[in-house]
């Protein structure tokens, strides 16, 4: 009898040992089981996320004078129309992938290469090419501008507008847009305060000799002269050089003149963009220059015919290192 008990007691305790192995044994594989449900699901949740933001890239509000625009940040396939527009992303170290050859200035020559797809022309873009490269920007500026509304059916298009008399507030908003659409600002500041700085030191200087001038644009023998309003008013709004004819008819193409207008202005510097030299035609501007009329004027006398790059002033104005060419063209002019 009192084995039997002994051996019920073992039993017992026995069973009891079971049951509680098997409770332990459950509640960890029910706590596995709840972990894991939750790594898969902290897992899905940050898969969503990471497809969410793969799929909603950051965007940029533009506002520009032709409307507002929303354009993806730091953009991979663009096409431009504005060879200043090149000039300041090639600075950033920004690849385009199509844009207009047929003018492109000496000082962009890389941009000619085969890896650049040409678009067509600054007047005559060709739709189906852009279309078919799929940009996410165009840029474009006044040539382009009353074709705005076809490049926008393509992908988003800002516009950056330019004004010889406004020139550093001008390209001061050009630059900044840039530098915000490609996360820039920090050089764009830095560009602009180099900039800022030597136009104030040429200011300062032409003010300080009280010089005037005036502004030709020479074209297979005509000329025309620009006013401070003008596309080439930076020469005295910007630079300091007082308009010597007050009454400058304000025009795209200048107001006509004859040497015998500049004889009767006599101005101290006159500054000639070349527009034969780029366009071609059967009249050299500097023998049309070389002649008795002009060798009695204060500019000749004193060698200040200034000759600057027409492919600057003229067809590229607003970029990054254009401006710094026009610079050191004034610096030049006045330093020597």
């Amino acid at each position: 009898m009192k084995k039997l008990t002994i051996l019920l007691s073992i039993i017992v305790i026995f069973a009891l040992g079971v049951m509680g192995c098997s409770s332990n044994t459950t509640e960890s594989v029910e706590s596995i089981e709840v972990e894991t449900t939750e790594n898969i699901e902290s897992k899905d949740d940050t898969s969503a996320i990471e497809t969410k933001s793969e799929s909603e890239p950051e965007t940029i509000t533009i506002n520009h004078k032709l409307g507002e625009v929303v354009v993806n940040k730091n953009p991979k396939n663009i096409v431009v129309f504005d060879y200043a527009t090149i000039d300041v992303l090639d600075e950033l170290g920004i690849e385009v992938k199509g844009l207009p050859k047929s003018n492109i200035p000496a000082y962009l020559e890389k941009f000619n290469d085969d890896k650049y797809v040409d678009v067509g022309t600054l007047f005559e873009p060709n739709f189906e090419k852009i279309f078919e490269l799929e940009p996410e920007v165009i840029f474009i500026s006044a040539r382009q501008a009353k074709l705005y509304e076809e490049f926008s059916k393509i992908a988003p298009t800002v516009y950056l507008e330019l004004s010889g008399a406004d020139y550093i507030d001008i390209i001061t908003d050009n630059f900044n847009i840039l530098g915000e659409i490609f996360d820039r600002e920090d050089f764009i500041e830095q560009e602009l305060a180099k900039i800022k700085e030597d136009i104030e030191d040429i200011n300062n200087k032409v003010k300080e000799e009280d010089k005037n001038a005036i502004v030709l644009l020479a074209n297979d023998g005509s000329m025309s002269a620009f006013g401070e309003d003008s596309r080439f008013g930076m020469i005295y709004t910007e630079f300091g050089f007082k308009q010597v004819a007050e009454n400058i008819e304000t025009s795209t193409h200048g107001q006509n003149i004859s040497f015998e207008y500049i004889l009767e202005q006599n101005p101290d510097y006159i500054f000639i963009v070349d527009k034969t030299a780029i366009s071609g035609g059967s009249i050299s501007t500097k023998e049309m220059f070389d002649n008795e009329i002009v060798k009695k004027t204060k500019a000749y006398k004193n060698d200040n015919i200034i000759y600057v790059d027409p492919e600057v002033w003229y067809v590229s104005p607003g970029g990054l290192k254009g401006t710094k060419i026009m610079l050191d063209e004034i610096k030049a002019a006045i330093e020597k």
